[in-house]
């Protein structure tokens, strides 16, 4: 062919328009002998324009060409590619997605012949079709070589829209189907005696079960086997073991023709452990005593394929019962969800937003769904017992188990997922769902499913939107119907069932289905908008009640606070528009008793949940609380006003500290559990102790303004003890405290003590009041004389005492001391006087060492509550908070005036210098922060959950698991945190042991 230089030839251009991207190539193909014929044939270049990719269409069809036989063989082809239509799509179609089939023509180039025939028979075959296109196959490679035969009549009748997804997907389980009974057939004939010894079943699983196969992916099966008449039941296992053996190899092994695909038998009992054939028995022994949750949704999809079908359908008439028994398991729905969740994490970062099966809003999102609702309902309604996932979701929408609409979506969206998975494997027959990253794939899967303009925007346009509906819709399905079932409805929409809604509450882990349906129609049913936000969250906040200890408390404690903010504009919108204050919310009301406590006695504190201005959860610094506090006392009229302003302050602060806990410890969709267990530990005690302290702050200025005006005539101090001088207070701890006063010069000191006293008497009655707001309990027994001495002193009557009196549990004590409110000078001067009471210069004697480990002993005996379990007790037992602080202060006792970095009142900055100076090897201190940071958690977690403090585990099993919850512990494992605790606490004490009751002298 002559063009003129510089111009492009019309052929060019015609390729160009026609899909062609390298119309170079093309010229210079469609130039060849082969090919010369039909060079200029609109015919064949409109059907090339028609494939997915015509560049390699016209190249498959070359080589094709090129393989035949003889020049008549070629002539053939070609008059019948011209004349013949349905060949010419169905070939060129083939050609033009799939670089793998194009090279079996290649090497069988009289297999196009296979797609000349356009009989209905052919359109929509079934097993018999292809086991009588298998029939021929008398070894592993004649078997490969059909297989492709009749994989390429699949391929061509779905390239060219004459089968949906479904139905292809249906094939290709029949033809596996025919192949499996094919290669079983090879492995009886290799082996009669051991098929005269036994009865063999084969039983697909998985896709292949569900009749929803994939062009390339792993055949799941499980093997039943039985003895025939007449023979040993042990040896007969063994020669089904060795047929079944057979037959994966055949199907496996790769050979001059290649591979079929790889039979799994991974999802038998026990696995790859487990043996690969068991008698029907040995399953039903196996299913009925160990098999776990996951199992029984695997069996969903059972279904007898080759083999003795008899047996087979005895193994799946067996099992059946189990599996519909399988949403009565404990901590069934969670398990489910921790096993879908386990799938997405162990995703590789670099391929999740590349996943078309496993990643978020995937394949994977929708069976998933799909399965956990067939295991709940399926259960009384047989209708939904379907392995196949688009029948099964029709199933459940005709129903009403899932709303017509969203199961229309979702349809829709599977189909499309499953179209996309086809065409990226068929191109080169490989198992993968990876969206591939280069551009040239892209636009060949693009304009194989109809993406004509701009295939590559267009593909990730409309992924990316059915991704988004998977997203929406998979945990949606579950939810939603439970609201239409307590809602009106369009006339001759479906509704769930009252019994089928109270299965689905069971199956969340609602103890009591009745009242939670009964909260659902108060929160969901009307016409007003409040009504109709309501509908558009419930169903994602269900789901994250159900993912708590106490489902019923989340719902339950949702209903009260939309009973008091529901009238107010700004609350249900908080939760629509702000992505993270709807599950902050879930997280809190279900969590426990104590945050919505706090937030009941005044709920508009929600807004602190969201991410806007007047949202965040991040603790606020002591100066702005104190500026808060102080604020509202010079506005209040009178010292019972301002101290109630000041306990709403601590209210509103102690639910912001013990929310942002709560969502640390359980995480949300968008930020993971804090993994820093310390970190919590260490935000609450200081969130906690800062409040405290602003607190008492408030209250002090509160009583002097009230009755003495400006200024007392006595300079007075609040010093911090305990675990408040800490800054480890916890949600339930007591302030300890001591009262420190100065008279002022020229005042009588009769008048300051009265003073002193009157302040700290009114301080105590104020923060005690009865009221909405929790009291702040202060407590003075480290004073000295404990409970017998006075409650207020002057510093020089402190420095008497210590000088003449101390004990040393006293200057024990002390290590724990800071001002934490009141005159700063006078909290200056008092530390001052105690350091050297506190970090002996000389160190502590022996004999004062001894008294202090003699008072740890007796404390041990005394103090734990009579029936409780010492290794369970996390703060006095063994190995908890108690022998981690009493090590961390006698080192500070002994060498405090030496080390700079052990003078503070904190427990974890004191064990870390002790580290630091050598004093406590790297994995001793390891050991003992690790303990004192689970003591402390455990703790805090009895407060969340119970609303009142305690040391121990709870003896009721939802709060135990509650605690669990908050510990980072899933459903059901309740047993590991306890065994965990012993085990950390165990080691802790091996250390006290030798650290502190001399063991091992330092």
């Amino acid at each position: 062919m002559t063009a003129v230089p510089g111009r492009r030839s019309s052929t060019f251009t015609r390729l160009l328009r026609h899909g062609f991207t390298d119309a170079s190539a093309a010229e210079r193909l469609l130039d060849s002998p082969e090919l010369a014929p039909l060079r200029d044939d609109p015919v064949l270049l409109a059907a090339l324009g028609g494939t997915a990719d015509p560049d390699l269409a016209l190249l498959g069809l070359v080589r094709l060409l090129e393989a035949q036989p003889d020049p008549g063989a070629r002539q053939e082809l070609l008059d019948t590619l011209i004349a013949a239509k349905p060949l010419r799509d169905r070939l060129l179609g083939v050609l033009g997605a799939s670089t793998a089939l194009a090279d079996h023509l290649v090497r069988h180039p009289g297999d196009w012949q296979a797609l000349v025939t356009y009989e209905s028979r052919d359109l929509h075959p079934g097993v018999e079709e292809f086991e009588a296109g298998l029939a021929e196959a008398d070894d592993p490679v004649s078997l490969r070589v059909a297989y492709r035969r009749c994989l390429l009549s699949i391929a061509a009748r779905d390239v060219c829209g004459t089968t949906g997804v479904a139905e292809s997907a249906a094939e290709l389980a029949d033809l596996a189907t025919a192949t499996l009974r094919a290669a079983l057939g090879l492995a009886r004939a290799a082996a009669p005696e051991d098929d005269a010894q036994c009865r063999l079943a084969v039983i697909a699983m998985g896709k292949c079960g569900g009749h929803e196969l994939n062009y390339v992916s792993d055949v799941d099966v499980i093997f039943v086997g039985e003895a025939a008449e007449g023979a040993d039941e042990t040896e007969a296992v063994r020669a089904a073991t060795r047929l079944a053996s057979h037959l994966m190899r055949i199907c496996s092994e790769t050979t001059v023709e290649g591979s079929i695909w790889p039979v799994d038998a991974n999802l038998r009992p026990e696995g790859r452990n487990g043996p690969l054939v068991r008698t029907l028995a040995s399953h039903l022994a196996y299913y009925q005593r160990w098999a776990k949750t996951w199992e029984f949704q695997a069996l969903l999809k059972a279904r007898p394929v080759a083999g003795d079908l008899d047996l087979g359908a005895e193994y799946v008439a067996a099992v059946q019962p189990l599996v519909w028994k399988a949403a009565e398991r404990e901590n069934f729905v969670a398990d489910v969800q921790k096993m879908r969740r386990r799938v997405v994490e162990n995703i590789p970062a670099a391929e999740v937003d590349r996943q078309l099966k496993l990643g978020p809003g995937g394949l994977r999102d929708v069976e998933f769904a799909v399965q956990l609702l067939q295991l709940v309902h399926g259960r009384a309604d047989t209708s939904l017992r379907s392995g196949t996932t688009l029948d099964a979701l029709q199933a459940l929408a005709a129903g009403g188990y899932v709303g017509r609409a969203d199961a229309a979506q979702m349809d829709e969206a599977y189909r499309f997922l499953r179209l996309m998975e086809h065409r990226i494997q068929l191109f080169r027959l490989r198992r993968t769902h990876l969206v591939p990253e280069d551009e040239a794939e892209l636009r060949r899967i693009g304009r194989s499913l109809g993406l004509r303009t701009d295939p590559v925007a267009g593909l990730h346009r409309e992924w990316r939107r059915h991704a988004t509906v998977v997203r929406r819709l998979h945990e949606k399905l579950f939810y939603r119907p439970l609201l239409d079932a307590v809602a009106q409805l369009a006339p001759g929409e479906a509704r769930l069932s009252t019994e089928a809604a109270r299965e689905r509450m069971v199956a969340l882990g609602y103890a009591d289905p009745a009242a939670a349906l009964r909260h659902l129609e108060a929160l969901a049913s009307g016409v007003t908008r409040k009504a109709a936000i309501q509908r558009t969250l419930l169903p994602v906040l269900l789901g994250w009640f159900a993912d708590s200890a106490d489902p019923d408390a989340g719902l339950l404690n949702f209903r009260k606070v939309s009973d008091a903010l529901g009238k107010t504009p700004w609350y249900l919108r908080l939760l629509r528009d702000e992505g993270a204050a709807a599950q902050n919310l879930a997280r809190v009301l279900s969590a426990g008793r104590l945050a919505p406590d706090l937030l009941m006695r005044a709920p508009e504190a929600v807004a602190l949940l969201g991410d806007g201005d007047g949202g965040g959860l991040e603790p606020r610094p002591r100066l702005h609380l104190e500026q808060e506090i102080l604020a509202a006392v010079r506005r209040a009229d009178g010292a019972a006003q301002a101290v109630t302003a000041a306990r709403g302050v601590r209210r509103r602060e102690l639910f912001r500290t013990a929310a942002a806990d709560i969502v640390g410890s359980y995480g949300t969709e968008e930020q993971p559990a804090e993994a820093d267990q310390g970190a919590l530990v260490d935000l609450v005690g200081a969130a906690v102790s800062d409040l405290t302290a602003a607190t008492l702050a408030g209250t002090l200025r509160a009583v002097v303004r009230e009755h003495w005006g400006d200024s007392l005539p006595t300079r007075f101090a609040i010093i911090g003890m305990g675990r408040f001088g800490g800054h480890e207070l916890g949600y339930g701890s007591d302030a300890d405290v001591l009262f420190v006063h100065e008279p002022r010069e020229g005042a009588d000191e009769a008048e300051a003590s009265r003073a002193a006293g009157k302040v700290v008497s009114e301080m105590r009655r104020l923060l005690q009041i009865p009221s909405a707001d929790p009291p702040l309990l202060i407590d003075a027994d480290l004073r000295p004389e404990g409970k017998s001495g006075p409650l207020v002193r002057t510093l020089k009557s402190y420095g008497a005492y210590y000088r003449r009196w101390s004990l040393t549990w006293e200057s024990h004590a002390l290590l724990r001391a800071e001002p934490v409110a009141g005159d700063e000078d006078l909290g200056r001067r008092f530390i001052e006087l105690i350091d050297p009471l506190r970090y002996p210069a000389d160190g502590l004697s022996e004999e004062a060492v001894r008294e202090i480990r003699r008072l740890k002993a007796r404390m041990e005996s005394e103090r734990l509550p009579r029936g409780a379990d010492p290794k369970l007790h996390a703060k006095l037992g063994p190995g908890g908070l108690s022998d981690v602080e009493w090590t961390v202060q006698l080192m500070q006792l002994r060498h405090g005036a030496e080390e700079a970095g052990l003078r503070t009142t904190r427990t974890r900055q004191a064990l870390a210098a002790a580290r630091a100076a050598g004093l406590i090897g790297d994995e001793e201190a390891e050991i003992l922060d690790e303990a004192w940071v689970l003591a402390s958690r455990v703790r805090n977690a009895v407060m969340l959950v119970r609303g009142r403090a305690g040391d121990t585990f709870p003896s009721d099993p939802r709060e135990l698991a509650a605690v669990g919850r908050y510990l980072g512990y899933g459903p059901g494992h309740v047993g590991d945190m306890l065994d965990a605790y012993r085990r950390t606490a165990r080691r802790a004490r091996g250390v006290v042991e030798e650290l502190f009751y001399g063991a091992g002298e330092r």
